[in-house]
C-alpha cells in the first residue's frame, strides 16, 4: 500500500433512533461523514451505538477488550452532535425535565470509548454533544438547559426549514491565550454558530479551557495530558467546513494527527508481516 495515498480510518459516532416503523436505526448526519472524507481526508467508519452489545456477556472486561480491538483499527475518532442529551445520571445531575431526548445506547458506547481512545493515543475531535460527552467521560458535569442559567444567553438555534439559517453565525467566542486552540487558529476572537441547549458546567479535571462565549459559557476545551490530539468544540465546524478558514485549521490539525497515526499503524503492520 502506498502510504502517500493512505486514507486514515476515522470512527464517526452514531445515534440510535426509532425509525417510525417500529424499528431502530444507527444514524449519523451526512455532514459528519463528508467532513471526515473531505476536510480530514479520511475514510469514515460509522461506530454504532451498541453499548454493551459490543460484548455478548455484557461484562466490563469484555467491553474493554471490544473497545480496545475497535480502536486498534482506527486512526481518529470524530464525535458528532445530536439533539439528544447525555443522561444526567452519568454526572450525578438532577433528573431531566420530562420530554428531554436521551440516547442511552449512545452514552453506553461513547463514554467508555472516549476514555479508551485517549488512553490509546487515538486523535479525537468532539463536536457539540460529542464535546459534552468528553467532559462527562472525564469527570465533568453539564448544564441541561444553558438558557435557564442566570446570565447565560439562549444558545439554541433557530428552528427553520433552512439549514444555513439554523447554522448561521450566532455569537463571538474568546480564545484563551497560549492554548491549543489559539495556536491552531491564530486569533483571540472568532464568530461561531450555536445549536445547543445542553452545555458544559464544571470542566473535567483533565480538561483545559480553550474558549468561552461572551456570556462565559464554555465553547472549547482540550485534554493536555492526552498522548494524541484531543479537542472538544461546542459549535459546529463541520457545517460548510471547506468554506470556513477557521474550521479548516481545526480539521487540518485533526487530519495531520490522524494521518500520522495511520502511517505509524501501517509501519507496524508491515514490520509484523516481514
Amino acid at each position: 500500500m502506498n502510504s502517500a495515498r493512505l486514507r486514515p480510518l476515522i470512527g464517526v459516532s452514531a445515534c440510535l433512533k426509532e425509525n417510525g416503523r417500529g424499528g431502530w436505526v444507527h444514524s449519523v448526519g451526512d455532514k459528519y461523514v463528508q467532513a471526515a472524507i473531505r476536510a480530514v481526508g479520511g475514510l469514515p467508519v460509522i461506530v454504532p451505538a451498541c453499548g454493551r452489545e459490543f460484548d455478548a456477556n455484557g461484562s466490563d472486561e469484555g467491553m474493554t477488550e471490544a473497545l480496545d480491538r475497535l480502536l486498534d483499527t482506527m486512526d481518529g475518532l470524530l464525535l458528532t452532535g445530536s439533539p439528544s442529551n447525555v443522561e444526567p445520571r452519568h454526572y450525578e445531575g438532577d433528573p431531566s425535565r420530562e420530554g428531554t431526548a436521551h440516547d442511552p445506547a449512545r452514552d453506553a458506547t461513547t463514554l467508555p470509548l472516549i476514555r479508551h481512545a485517549i488512553d490509546h493515543a487515538v486523535p479525537l475531535l468532539a463536536i457539540c454533544r460529542g464535546a459534552q460527552e468528553v467532559n462527562v467521560a472525564l469527570g465533568g458535569t453539564l448544564h441541561q438547559l444553558v438558557h435557564e442559567v442566570p446570565g447565560r444567553r439562549d444558545h439554541r438555534s433557530p428552528r427553520t426549514p433552512d439549514t444555513d439559517t439554523n447554522y448561521s453565525i450566532a455569537h463571538e467566542i474568546e480564545i484563551l491565550e497560549g492554548g491549543l486552540l489559539q495556536r491552531l487558529v491564530g486569533q483571540h476572537k472568532v464568530m461561531v454558530n450555536s445549536l445547543h441547549a445542553q452545555g458544559v458546567d464544571r470542566l473535567a479535571p483533565r480538561a483545559r479551557l480553550e474558549a468561552v462565549a461572551d456570556d462565559g459559557q464554555v465553547e472549547a476545551f482540550s485534554v493536555p495530558d492526552a498522548p494524541a490530539f484531543a479537542l472538544a468544540l461546542q459549535w459546529h465546524p463541520e457545517h460548510r467546513a471547506l468554506e470556513n478558514p477557521v474550521s479548516m485549521k481545526l480539521f487540518d490539525a485533526f487530519s495531520a494527527a490522524c494521518h500520522d497515526r495511520a502511517r505509524r499503524r501501517l509501519g507496524l503492520l508491515r514490520a509484523a508481516a516481514e
